[in-house]
């Protein structure tokens, strides 16, 4: 009889093994789904991403969504490109909910090794990630990785179709595969046979997968690399195109909600006689707070108006959030005593900075501040739901439709089965469409309209003080250098909330233990490649009651206006050009140093001194930045009035993101980035008044209108390289750029966003 402890231990020694077994194994593949495509009558699946039709027109599915960033057509490029489709024959379709679709590169984005690191350790945990996250990740749209995690996938994807469809003709004319290629749509053989896609899908997909498809050599693209113009940009122009806010389902309710003005608060009473006797008014009722979002009562009417002026008449009694009494000095006082404890969790570390700075020449510190961001899109946040029969449908605009059809399902009770989450199209997100607050509760909401579907919209006061904010950050550097002017120390620490512990904890129950570091709120930090023999860059975490989210280039987005414009308050301690002091910096990283040395010559710079064109005064400003695999340089030209308000003349951008797929959504992407970016540097800030939010309008959380946009110049590094991301990488050195520039001119440096100086109208156009 086997003992205990001897079945313990060859239990053990048998899951070790087979761990061992998984892990040696490849990643499993993305291109078949656990179900069949749903297929039309003559329209035939060829695997997970390419549907083909009788008329041949080639659906491709798209299981990321649509933001405004171009996706659904670069997606569909990669796919048209290997199976040598015709364009025009090009359609696209939402995918279903399936583990193939698991976005695993913005897991493998969020892992803490820097860029450069080639270590054996990263190369495991890079292994092992990619084959957790094709089964056990979600579907997601964010952290600009889109192309980058299906550059591999729809390719191949594109490639078995080409391969199966020549196998179809080859079979029916009796001729060699090797014999066939594709024109534009059409099988083609040497002999003169001819067949459309259309012809063949039904027999191809009865063909075998290949098991290895072969991709195309980058010198034969015949697609990727061209400015072809966006799928959905004919339905944006004529209005055809479905916003959340479009979906009008039959019979469709409308609800409007007043939410507890502190963030987290809930409804102790309320009095909604009044509301209720209204004309056109069905229901009147408190609503829970879900997924770390914010309880109030709801108005169920006939039509929006109504249920909002049903609003004015409630008498509530708030029982109050966790943020009561919060005030943004207070909010500053914690953080600024977290860094005056513990420098915390150390992300890269070399030498030794304590021993470097007492030896330096030259010393200098400072301290940067950034502030909470609202997401602030265009489309206030909405969803439409019916639960009826024991299921639900949602129609919503969401970057997670897994996790919400999950929440959906468990807030009613029923089998993710039931739950037809329907994606439609945000009329912006930059990370807010990444939380599902409001989806539970707008299904909590249609839960009470007795079968009937109903669109829950927000105000746009409610969408700017109801979000999940942009971290508030606080970051300290110390810095040494010797005689020569040679960077020789480098200590730096930030501390801001933690994104990721309470975005888990809203979304996956995971408890918050307390870990005093995350990867996402410092990187731009301990990631960048400038070359020093002594470093320690750290990073604490701070318990705040504000909710906080991700935002349009997270981390980055504040990191490198503290980053770079500390690296220019060096320069100007020595007398180094800001971009030979960057350059002596970047030896051995080419890729840097040739995007440095191309936005210098594109913007013709000069060093940063203040002249006078015309009796205006004007300087530059210049910030180099890796974010999402993308390596970026802009240089910034402003001016003053005799007003000391400044204008942002010329903005110029070099980027390298690896193989441009399409130069015409990069560009796109680039000039809107640096748009976004300008406003949170001038205009942005969001203010606490016991614990709730000050701004409520664009008029005082504003952004750079069309007269106050400057010229933007715009150029694409070639590159074979495999795509990175493009979407925000070009928002983190705005700001920086924008106050070294500011420095230069007014001998002032700005350490706090946003900056003070007023930005004024300049009219103005982008340029590539």
């Amino acid at each position: 009889m086997l003992k205990r402890r001897t079945f313990l231990l060859g239990g053990v020694g048998l899951a070790g093994a087979l761990v061992v077994g998984w892990s040696a194994l490849p990643p499993r593949q993305r291109l078949v789904a656990s179900e069949p495509l749903a297929v039309r009558p003559g329209e035939a699946a060829l695997n997970g991403y390419v549907k083909i039709a009788a008329d041949n027109t080639v659906t491709v599915m798209m299981c990321r969504t649509e933001l405004g960033q171009g996706v659904h057509t670069g997606l569909a490029m990669l796919v048209a490109e290997e199976l040598d489709a015709n364009w025009a024959d090009i359609r696209v379709a939402d995918a279903p909910l399936d583990q193939i679709y698991n976005n695993v590169e913005s897991v493998i984005g969020d892992l803490p090794f820097r860029p450069d690191d080639d270590s054996v350790v990263k190369e495991l945990a890079v292994w092992l990630t990619r084959k957790l996250a094709r089964d056990f990740g979600t579907v997601m749209t964010g952290g600009s990785s889109t192309i980058n995690d299906l550059w591999q996938p729809m390719r191949e994807a594109g490639a078995c179709a080409r391969s199966m469809l020549i196998a179809a003709a080859a079979e029916q004319w009796n001729v060699k595969a090797a014999d066939c290629r594709i024109e534009k749509g059409v099988v083609v053989h040497e002999a003169g046979h001819r067949a459309s896609f259309g012809q063949l899908a039904l027999e191809a997909a009865r063909q075998p997968l290949p098991r290895k498809p072969v991709l195309k050599d980058p010198d034969h693209f015949q697609l990727i690399g061209k400015p072809l113009t966006r799928i959905e940009a004919a339905s944006k122009l004529n209005g055809s195109a479905v916003f959340g806010i479009d979906v009008v389902p039959g019979g469709l309710l409308y609800a409007s909600i007043e939410m507890c003005p502190t963030l987290g608060g809930t409804v102790r009473h309320f009095d909604g006689a009044a509301a209720a006797a209204l004309p056109g008014v069905h229901k009147v009722f408190a609503v829970d707070a879900y997924n770390g979002g914010t309880g109030g009562v709801a108005v169920i009417a006939d039509n929006t108006f109504i249920a909002m002026n049903a609003l004015e008449t409630l008498k509530i009694d708030w029982s109050d959030g966790p943020t009561k009494g919060l005030t943004n000095e207070e909010v500053d006082k914690r953080l600024k005593q977290a860094l005056d404890e513990s420098d915390g969790h150390p992300w890269y570390k070399h030498g030794d900075v304590e021993d470097a700075l007492s030896r330096a020449t030259h010393k200098w510190h400072a301290e940067y501040r950034a502030p909470y961001l609202a997401h602030a899109p265009l489309e206030p946040v909405n969803c439409t739901a019916q639960v009826k029969d024991g299921k639900a449908t949602v129609w919503a605009a969401t970057q997670v439709p897994a996790v919400a059809r999950m929440h959906v399902a468990r807030l009613l009770d029923i089998g993710t089965a039931d739950v037809d989450l329907q994606q439609q199209m945000p009329g912006g997100a930059f990370g807010r469409r990444l939380e599902v607050d409001f989806i539970a509760q707008s299904v909590a909401i249609a839960r009470e309209a007795e079968g009937r579907p109903v669109q829950t919209l927000w105000t746009r006061q409610q969408d700017m003080r109801h979000d999940f904010y942009r971290p508030a950050c606080l970051s300290r550097f110390r810095a040494g250098l010797d005689a020569q002017g040679q960077l020789i120390a480098w200590h730096n620490t930030s501390v801001s909330q933690s994104i990721v512990a309470k975005w888990l904890a809203r979304n996956y129950r995971l408890p918050d233990l307390g870990i005093n570091f995350d990867k996402t709120v410092s990187e731009g930090a301990f990631d960048q490649p400038y070359e020093m023999p002594n470093v320690w860059i750290g990073q604490r975490i701070v318990d705040l009651p504000m909710p906080v989210g991700f935002y349009r280039s997270v981390g980055h987005s504040h990191q490198a206006f503290f980053i770079e414009s500390f690296i220019d308050e060096l320069a100007a301690l020595v007398h180094k050009d800001p971009i030979a002091f960057r350059a002596g910096l970047l030896t051995r990283h080419p890729r840097h140093l040739a995007v440095l040395q191309k936005v210098a010559s594109m913007s013709g710079w000069r060093a940063p001194l203040a002249w006078s064109d015309k009796g205006v005064r004007h300087a530059r400003g210049v910030a180099l930045h890796e974010a999402f695999g993308s390596v970026v340089g802009q240089v910034v030209d402003v001016s003053l009035d005799a007003g000391d308000t400044v204008k942002v003349n010329h903005v110029w951008c070099a980027i390298d993101c690896g193989l441009p797929v399409n130069p015409n959504l990069i560009r796109q992407q680039v000039e809107g980035a640096i748009v976004f970016g300008l406003s949170a540097a001038f205009k942005e800030d969001i203010t606490l008044d016991n614990g709730a939010v000050v701004q409520s309008l664009y008029s005082e959380f504003d952004v750079v209108r069309m007269d106050e946009c400057p010229d933007i110049t715009v150029e694409i590094m070639p590159s074979r390289s495999h795509p990175q991301g493009v979407g925000e990488s070009a928002v983190p050195p705005v700001a920086p750029a924008v106050a070294n520039a500011l420095f230069a001119l007014t001998g002032t440096r700005y350490q706090a966003l946003p900056l003070t100086m007023k930005l004024y109208p300049g009219g103005a156009t982008c340029s590539s």
